[in-house]
């Protein structure tokens, strides 16, 4: 027992100070994106438990800093209650989460008033690379990108508001008035002007995408299949049982799913009301808060410990599993 604790601390060692060198590393350099998609699924229902707009919108602001946090690039809300009508539900976080993601300096010319925008001002920053803090031309650098938003066309081509005091001249291209666009800065001078761009060829994180699906989550997994699903339940397999199988599945996909229940039903439930079971849809059924003392856990709650428990296995290349099997390997 001695020595798997010994062995275990020099591991830790070990870890802390390759941590610390990554620390440095993301302080130099905004977070490289994945090579691959992550999508997360949350039901419709995630702030039906709540009478107050701004107590739902600082619910939902928790799920936008997690989503962004941990690099996700797209979020998808699934209807979970049959029968049921969740177009405004579903509505209602699509457009908090989209206002979250949305750069400040874009949020006035792609959001109108609206009643479900009431209390965005509760809502955290996001601070990721999309979110400069440079307001000044002078501060531009050839090569950066910016997300904009077309305020007008002219005939040598489309002016847009990239976040500086002036509008910035895309030349030789037209689009309509309201488009959100990416663009990298081609010139810097008095005038600055930039090229359209496609956010893809971005190799930092540049925020998620938000989509509402109009079929329950079996169906849509039925019509838009991914290499790797992972779904959060209290009877799935504890995540470090399963952590060594589960990362080299992640390793080798290209489009990966974490799926997550309502605040009253589990995902087992709300496939069971489409005549499906869950291990059949997904690849793994995990739990990543074994041995709660809480008797529910909040979406939420399980997105933040789900994305940050899959992140450090996926980041480190190692699992901890293995200091499990020392462990008991060594115990008399």
């Amino acid at each position: 027992m001695c020595i798997s604790i010994l062995v275990a601390e020099s591991l830790v060692g070990a870890h802390a100070r390759e941590s610390e060198t990554a620390e440095r590393h993301l302080q130099a350099y905004p977070p490289l994106k994945r090579d691959f998609k992550v999508t997360v699924a949350i039901p419709a229902s995630l702030v039906s438990d709540i009478p107050h707009l701004r107590e739902k919108t600082s619910r939902i602001g928790l799920i936008g800093r997690a989503l962004a946090m941990f690099r996700v690039d797209e979020v998808t809300i699934f209807p979970d209650h049959p029968g049921k009508r969740q177009r405004r539900d579903a509505e209602l976080i699509a457009a908090i989460l989209s206002y979250m993601e949305a750069p400040q300096y874009l949020r006035k010319h792609l959001f109108k008033i609206r009643r479900e925008l009431r209390y965005v001002g509760v809502l955290p920053p996001l601070r990721t690379p999309h979110h400069p803090l440079r307001n000044r031309k002078k501060d531009l650098k050839i090569g950066e990108y910016r997300e904009g938003v077309v305020v007008s066309e002219r005939h040598e081509g489309i002016l847009v508001e990239v976040g500086v005091e002036s509008l910035i001249l895309v030349p030789n291209v037209q689009a309509a008035a309201g488009t959100r666009v990416t663009v990298k800065i081609a010139e810097k001078d008095e005038n600055p002007s930039a090229q359209l761009a496609d956010r893809e060829e971005v190799d930092v994180y540049w925020g998620y995408k938000v989509r509402v699906s109009k079929v329950p989550f079996g169906h849509m997994l039925k019509e838009n299949p991914f290499d790797l699903v992972v779904a959060t339940s209290r009877r799935g397999e504890p995540l470090m049982k399963v952590a060594d199988e589960l990362l080299k599945a992640w390793r080798e996909s290209r489009r990966v799913l974490i799926a997550f229940g309502s605040p009253t039903k589990g995902l087992q439930e709300i496939v069971a009301q489409e005549g499906l079971k869950l291990d059949e849809l997904a690849d793994f059924v995990v739990n990543t808060i074994p041995n709660q003392a809480t008797e529910t856990v909040r979406t939420e709650e399980a997105l933040y410990a789900t994305l940050a428990a899959l992140n450090l296995i996926a980041t480190s290349g190692k699992t901890l599993s293995m200091y499990h099997i020392k462990r008991h390997a060594s115990e008399p």
